[in-house]
């Protein structure tokens, strides 16, 4: 009698696995999109070009080039680093050798180090930090262009409201 209930069991029953229902969908769980944002750890020495289209930590080492033009680099303060560098925002925790290019702003908080120049629109330098090099405060190129026309356009204005201008201008078409 218990033999035949467990013979039972253990037989495969082909239509039991057929359904007559559609199969149903599981949406994914809605999670909060953040930025990327990548790592370089403590032990991990990079040598040679590092670039990229996310946010980028360095805790470890890295010589040569780091080019990250649209986004945001943080030395942090196990990062040591000897490399020309181009980002958005730069942080410096740590410490830096090289040139730091920077489209917004550099920010060198009191425990950081930099040995190289600085260019950027806008630095920030923390009571505390080793600074050494020079600083060359750049507007980006769109900001400078936008400026440079807004300041012909006015110079245009003012010089074809003068007088004496019209005057000139005048005797310059008749020359002609």
């Amino acid at each position: 009698m218990w033999e035949k209930k467990e013979a039972d069991r253990d037989r495969f029953d082909p239509q039991a696995s057929f359904r007559s229902e559609a199969p149903r969908t599981v949406a994914a769980p809605a999670f909060p999109t953040k930025t990327a944002h990548a790592n370089i750890g403590q032990s991990l020495f990079i040598k040679g070009e590092v670039s990229g289209s996310e946010d980028l930590t360095v805790e470890g080492r890295v010589e040569g080039r780091i080019d990250l033009k649209d986004h945001n680099l943080t030395i942090g303060p196990n990062g040591r680093v000897h490399a020309e560098i181009h980002a958005k925002n730069i942080t410096i925790v740590g410490e830096v050798t090289g040139n730091v290019l920077a489209d917004e702003k550099v920010d060198l908080t009191d425990s950081g180090r930099l040995v190289g120049d600085i260019r950027a629109p806008r630095i920030a330098v923390s009571d505390g930090a080793q600074f050494k090099g020079s600083v060359d405060m750049v507007q980006s190129g769109t900001e400078r262009s936008e400026k440079a026309s807004a300041s012909s356009h006015q110079k245009a204005v003012a010089m074809a409201g003068h007088p004496q201008n019209v005057q000139m201008a005048q005797a310059g078409k008749a020359a002609q």
